[in-house]
């Protein structure tokens, strides 16, 4: 990845005073950075314990989202990145998490999130909940695209699956959701084997000597 970039990014995101949602926020939560060219889980926006420690997805629902991870051999920041698509905790008037808004997303998320995967570059994007795969599919329902996945107008492939508060409340669905990230691991070690098999393709062709285009007979 190139540090450089990634820094000043951060740096940009946790001083960012663009939006009425640096009112409510205890501090900003940029995210969790892993390789480059590799897994990206992206979620809607801090809640009351992502605000408190700067982090994504911790209470009950980042550790069950961490054991997910570790079930299929993942792990946090060294395997994959955790962002959001809103940066600030959305509250309500008494001070309770609350839903983003269609604006605030937009907002925030062509302001920030485009550029981190730009810097990223993600060979998987898998949106947790409704919110984000709002997101990137405005007209979607996730009751519609869960568990699947699906080709983006940018190039990177999305899976859906549920928000990891959603099975704390429905336990019944825990084994879908154990099916679910298999299906993330098969499709993510899929799309890094066709990787693999395009730069063995391109190394076989510069090693048969030199190519002729037809810029070489103009």
């Amino acid at each position: 990845m190139a540090n450089d970039e990634i820094a000043k990014l951060t740096e940009d995101i946790v001083i960012c005073e663009a939006c009425h949602l640096k009112d409510s926020r205890t501090q900003v939560v940029p995210g969790l950075y892993g390789p480059k060219n590799g897994l990206c889980i992206i979620g809607e926006a801090p809640g009351y314990h992502e605000d408190k420690q700067g982090i994504p997805f911790v209470g009950r629902s980042g550790k069950l989202l961490d054991n997910m991870l570790s079930g299929i051999g993942l792990e946090r920041k060294k395997d994959l990145s955790i962002l959001n698509v809103i940066k600030c905790r959305p509250t309500t008037a008494d001070n309770n998490n609350r839903t983003p808004t269609n604006s605030e997303l937009k907002f925030c998320g062509e302001r920030w999130l485009f550029k981190q995967l730009k810097l990223l570059s993600p060979k998987l994007i898998v949106t947790i909940g409704s919110i984000p795969l709002r997101f990137f599919i405005p007209s979607a329902a996730v009751t519609k695209y869960v568990g699947k996945s699906y080709d983006t107008d940018f190039g990177i492939k999305l899976f859906v699956t549920y928000h990891p508060a959603y099975i704390l409340r429905n336990y019944n669905l825990m084994d879908v959701y154990n099916e679910h990230f298999e299906g993330i691991k098969n499709l993510y070690l899929d799309l890094l084997n066709q990787n693999e098999i395009i730069s063995e393709k391109k190394k076989s062709v510069k090693g048969q000597g030199e190519q002729k285009s037809l810029t070489d007979f103009m």
